[in-house]
């Protein structure tokens, strides 16, 4: 059993950044691959990034590609989603996902993880 818990965060100009913290509870959390997801008002949940256990595989959406990164630090538990040069169609709530470490695993699909965390919203202002 893993809990997920976000934060970080909150209202910003456009062009600004944030940074997004997800903390996993338990010892193995450190084997999970990890995804960050949003979901805007009236919006399907859609796919923003991935990190492998190892960090060594990161994947982004097409929207985020060059804008956003994902990192982990293990021996903090620790997910960060940081996001720059931020836009207002970037505004919904943010989640994280994890999951045992599957190989070949569709990384996209929100159906694929087992653990979510509660959401933290970020609203980009123009």
């Amino acid at each position: 059993q893993v809990q997920l818990v976000e934060s970080g965060g909150g209202l910003v100009q456009a062009g600004g950044s944030l940074r997004l913290s997800c903390v996993g509870s338990g010892r193995t959390f450190g084997n999970y691959e990890v995804g960050w997801f949003r979901q805007a008002p009236g919006k399907e949940r859609e796919f923003v990034a991935f990190v492998s256990w190892s960090a060594t595989r990161t994947i982004y959406a097409d929207s985020v590609q060059g804008r956003f990164t994902i990192s982990r630090d293990n021996a903090k538990n620790t997910v960060y989603l940081q996001m720059n040069s931020l836009k207002p169609e970037d505004t919904a709530v943010y989640s994280c996902a994890a999951r045992p470490s599957v190989p070949r695993a569709t990384v996209r699909s929100a159906s694929g993880y087992a653990y979510w965390g509660q959401g933290t919203q970020v609203t980009v202002s123009s």
